[in-house]
């Protein structure tokens, strides 16, 4: 059962969306994933939005909302997860790179990988100091060298 957040979010960009912008994101972004069609103005709106329903989100519920929007391969889904993020990085905990790791290996696309490596791993790794930013590092050199392209083009915006 989702959450009252991911449920607004839901409801809320399957309303914004339509289904001409749907065909012509699916052509032009592709990689497997599904599209609402709604637009990436609609997506940041619909975060601010729940944010403000739901004031005061604590580090773990910023994170299991975030994990619960990406669950599904949903474009506009994830993107409000990488906005949730966005909007709430000073939350975020050295141990997280763990699950932003998981979102770039699964993002399948550049357009959601550019904006969690800019936006998220690179303004929570730029917090970081002493062993956490030693950790961060070699989590960030490992990616560098992966098999997975999402993990080094990731690595290469740090």
């Amino acid at each position: 059962m989702p959450t009252p957040a991911a449920e607004f979010i839901d409801r809320t960009l399957e309303a914004e969306g339509s289904d001409e912008r749907a065909e012509e994101a699916a052509r032009r972004i592709g990689a497997g994933l599904r599209f609402t069609g709604a637009s990436v103005g609609a997506v940041r709106g619909t975060v601010r939005n729940a944010l403000r329903r739901h004031r005061g989100m604590t580090h773990d519920e910023v994170t299991a909302l975030a994990s619960e929007l990406w669950s599904e391969p949903v474009y506009e889904r994830r993107l409000a997860a990488v906005v949730l993020l966005q909007s709430n990085v000073d939350l975020l905990r050295a141990g997280d790179l763990t699950r932003l790791e998981g979102f770039l290996r699964d993002a399948r696309v550049d357009q959601l990988v550019d904006p969690l490596a800019r936006d998220v791993v690179k303004a929570l790794v730029e917090r970081m100091s002493g062993a956490d930013a030693d950790r961060a590092r070699r989590i960030i050199d490992r990616w560098a060298e992966a098999d997975d392209p999402q993990l080094r083009r990731a690595a290469a915006m740090q």
